[in-house]
């Protein structure tokens, strides 16, 4: 099985690419792949600019990884209640080439934040446009609080509920 995993921010520090690191490598057995939007930053997208550049090369690699995996795995972080400016971005352009951006695979969707919100705002939104998109949802999960539930030096979830919540969806791919 070839997981693509994937943090919904361009943050250097991001709490969610640990999350999605940590879940991706709950996946025994499972070729994962952990990619950076750092890597994927395309000029703010526009019809104007479309027109411009025509399709961005960028959109097309991480539409070409999507293709090349069987499951998703992407850890929301939250912004003003909503998808970061980077996730929003390299979606927007991904989705003018292939409107079905997930092509039918197997998503997991997480979030995570310093508060007690856990992000619950922008994985509800992902939940509800995952089918839309072409994504077979298999499962979310928000971690509140990442700081006290989260083991940044062990790089794990150290609340015993929300590692077997975890788990249990992991398991499901």
């Amino acid at each position: 099985m070839k997981i693509l995993a994937f943090a919904a921010s361009n943050s250097s520090k991001s709490i969610n690419k640990q999350l999605v690191t940590y879940a991706a490598s709950l996946a025994r057995g499972a070729d994962t792949k952990i990619l950076d939007l750092n890597d994927y930053e395309l000029p703010l997208f526009s019809e104007d600019k479309e027109k411009e550049i025509g399709q961005a090369e960028l959109a097309k690699e991480f539409l070409e990884k999507i293709k090349n995996s069987d499951s998703l795995i992407i850890s929301f972080a939250e912004h003003n209640g909503s998808y970061t400016a980077a996730y929003k971005n390299i979606f927007d352009w991904c989705s003018r080439i292939n409107p079905k951006v997930f092509q039918g695979k197997k998503v997991i969707l997480l979030s995570t934040s310093p508060g007690p919100g856990g992000a619950a705002s922008v994985l509800d939104l992902a939940t509800k446009s995952t089918a839309f998109f072409n994504g077979k949802l298999i499962g979310t999960l928000s971690i509140p609080s990442f700081y006290d539930n989260f083991d940044q030096e062990k790089q794990l979830i150290k609340n015993e509920k929300i590692r077997e919540d975890l788990v249990d969806i992991i398991n499901k791919l």
